[in-house]
């Protein structure tokens, strides 16, 4: 199975596509960021995200999409912007016919670090061994993307094999 991890943000949107390999192993495939300008209106900067989006997902061609589910920000406008950029994600790879699954911060540490109140940083290395990657990929919310994809792949493996036990 190949999934598109989706790390939305207000400066930059991080990408990840992931793949589980039959014997179970992790590739990444793609890993990266849409930079966005602060200095650009809010409309733009969401339709920049939409096209690239739609870009990686015609390039790499994932069958699922994930991404971080909504937290409590103390911002309101921070959260606000946040829901949007989340909502353009979401309509990219709704467009595709792709289904999209979210996920809280804390199940994504859970599953790739094992620890819910994992660091950035402890995120970071886990995926860069996880995938045996040469570095750790950059910027961070390339990282945190490819987390969210691996923490859908091991959800997806764990429901897989419980409805193979219940038959």
């Amino acid at each position: 199975m190949r999934v598109l991890g989706i790390d939305c943000g207000g400066e930059y949107t991080g990408y990840g596509v992931v793949e589980m390999q039959g014997s179970g192993r992790l590739l990444c495939v793609a890993c990266g960021a849409i930079k966005l300008s602060p200095q650009e209106k809010l409309p733009l900067r969401l339709s920049r995200i939409f096209a690239q989006l739609g870009e990686i997902i015609t390039e790499y061609r994932p069958e699922e999409v994930a991404i971080e589910d909504v937290f409590y920000a103390l911002n309101v406008k921070s959260a606000l912007k946040l829901g949007q950029i989340r909502g353009v994600a979401m309509l990219a790879a709704a467009s595709a016919g792709l289904p999209v699954s979210e996920y809280s911060p804390l199940t994504i540490k859970s599953s790739v670090v094992g620890y819910g109140r994992a660091e950035k940083q402890q995120v970071q290395a886990m995926i860069t061994r996880l995938l045996a990657l040469p570095s750790a990929p950059q910027p961070m919310d390339a990282s945190d993307a490819l987390a969210i994809a691996i923490c859908h792949l091991h959800t997806a493996a764990t429901l897989h094999r419980q409805s193979v036990s219940a038959h």
